[in-house]
């Protein structure tokens, strides 16, 4: 481990690699819980169509990117509640609206292919600039911010939509906040694990600690652990084998999911029936419903 730390480009993709273990898996747990899992795949791919918009105009393709994924964010939620249209559908929109925006926009860029995006989906150690570094650090602070601001209305609002309205919670702006979180959290995990593996590390270790806990705040602390271990773990291993960091970070939380469920079964098996993960949750979470006066918001 000491090794890694000879090298300039490392020591900065491992405080990226920390920072994004730490961050995915705390959105992820909302996500997850308000069945939103593939919405950070979605955003994702927006995010590849500012990257490339970056390149295009000669600024900084993260700055872009977060820009373009934060529109991307509002304009899903927009489309789902103001059209009647369904999640699905909006996120459809978004992965092939994604995908065929950067490809376009990298092909219109003077000597750039679409070679020019490997990092950005997959993942690149090496990419890792210093203002890459200060840029996802700034991230994270915000995404922490917020969390850390809203974590119990969106706790509420994850647990029952219509629970939350009839308590006075601002709805519609909570559903906003997970949305831009989680557009946040792409755009802070792309240079490490790629676009198109980020939702991975936002659900993966949530999925696993689900397995081992029935409280939603030890569900996110452990899910954060596992974040943090899959991430600094699989970053370490392209160090010694030549492979993308997002495959190996990835791989190896799914090598963690696998564990959990073994041990989980184990668990549960002494126990006796197992509930369901959201009853755990809801059971976990009884008697927490928030006193709040952030509810005059209207929705």
């Amino acid at each position: 481990m000491l090794d890694l730390l000879k090298y300039d480009f490392m020591q900065r993709a491992l405080i990226v690699a920390v920072l994004v273990g730490l961050i995915a898996p705390v959105i992820g747990t909302f996500l997850v819980q308000r069945r939103l899992a593939l919405l950070g795949d979605g955003i994702g791919h927006v995010a590849l169509t500012g990257v490339a918009l970056g390149y295009l105009t000669g600024n900084s393709p993260v700055i872009v990117a977060l820009l373009v994924a934060g529109a991307a964010a509002v304009l899903i939620e927009l489309i789902r509640v103001r059209a009647r249209a369904s999640g699905d559908v909006a996120l459809a929109l978004l992965f092939y609206g994604g995908i065929a925006g950067g490809l376009l926009l990298i092909g219109l860029t003077p000597g750039a292919s679409s070679a020019t995006l490997t990092a950005f989906l997959f993942g690149s150690v090496s990419s890792v600039s210093q203002q890459d570094v200060w840029v996802i650090t700034g991230l994270a602070v915000v995404v922490i911010a917020v969390i850390g601001y809203f974590g119990r209305e969106l706790f509420v609002l994850c647990q029952d939509e219509e629970v939350a309205r009839a308590h006075g919670l601002p709805v519609r702006l909570l559903s906003m906040v997970i949305a831009v979180t989680a557009a946040l959290t792409v755009v802070l995990a792309m240079r490490v694990v790629g676009v198109l593996l980020v939702s991975a590390l936002m659900v993966v270790p949530v999925a696993a600690a689900q397995q081992l806990t029935r409280s939603f705040r030890v569900t996110m602390g452990l899910a954060v652990g596992i974040g943090v271990l899959c991430a600094v773990g699989g970053l370490s291993t392209t160090y010694y084998v030549e492979v993308a960091p997002g495959g190996a970070i990835v791989l190896l939380a799914l090598a963690v999911f696998t564990v959990a469920v073994a041990i989980g079964r184990l668990i549960r098996g002494r126990r006796g029936a197992p509930r369901t993960p959201r009853e755990e949750v809801e059971v976990a979470g009884a008697g927490t419903m928030p006193q709040t006066d952030r509810g005059s918001v209207s929705t």
